[in-house]
């Protein structure tokens, strides 16, 4: 079990003196241990407690809280595939079903080489391009068993270059075509907000927080 590198505890400290409060910087602490160990270890929260000046159950209560956070093992890469309702009426059932056959494994399992966990999950904010998954959170849309068995090999063999080992965070936001975008259109052709732009520009979205 891993406390923060040196190096990382030295950015843990920069993170940290972006907040009027210390504890505030929970979350994005939480991501660089995990980035630097694949999961969070005990270790890991102590250490962030003592950086913060919380207790390790607090560093608990907030690792516990979001799905992102894995305080076990996990595979390599995380497939994480939607099974909400959006996507269940498109398949995700059987999609899941042909990832656990297809793997030998079963869900929330790791195959036996350590490369590959799968889960089934709530939605993942892409219905319109149902059925999708999130490998380590990025994102495939309309997924066939065949393109899930695609997805399956070139894990594998590390080819997916977009998706690195688990706990790297995603640096760019979500993207769906205009035309298949979901909510209605604005009338009044409003920019997006300029404050949302910046955000987009620094903050990673698709693993739910910053380092």
């Amino acid at each position: 079990m891993a406390r923060l590198t040196a190096a990382n505890e030295a950015t843990a400290r920069e993170i940290i003196s972006r907040y009027p409060r210390p504890k505030s910087a929970l979350v994005p602490l939480l991501h660089l241990s995990q980035e630097q160990d694949g999961n969070i270890t005990e270790d890991g929260m102590a250490h962030i407690a003592e950086l913060v000046g919380v207790t390790p159950a607090e560093v608990l209560g907030t690792c516990s809280f979001y799905e992102m956070f894995k305080r076990e093992e996990v595979g390599t890469y995380v497939v994480n595939i939607c099974t909400d309702i959006a996507c269940m009426l498109n398949g995700a059932d059987d999609l899941l079903h042909h990832a656990e056959a297809s793997l030998g494994i079963k869900g929330g399992q790791t195959t036996a080489d350590g490369k590959i966990t799968i889960e089934g999950v709530m939605c993942q904010a892409a219905c319109t391009e149902a059925p999708c998954l999130q490998a380590n959170y990025r994102y495939r849309y309309r997924v066939t068993n065949e393109s899930l068995d695609q997805l399956f090999d070139d894990l594998r063999a590390d080819r997916a270059d977009d998706i690195p080992p688990h706990g790297t965070l995603a640096r760019v936001r979500q993207h769906i075509p205009a035309d298949r975008a979901a909510g209605p259109a604005d009338p009044h052709g409003v920019p997006e907000p300029i404050w949302l732009s910046a955000f987009a520009e620094t903050t990673p979205n698709d693993a739910g927080g910053a380092a």
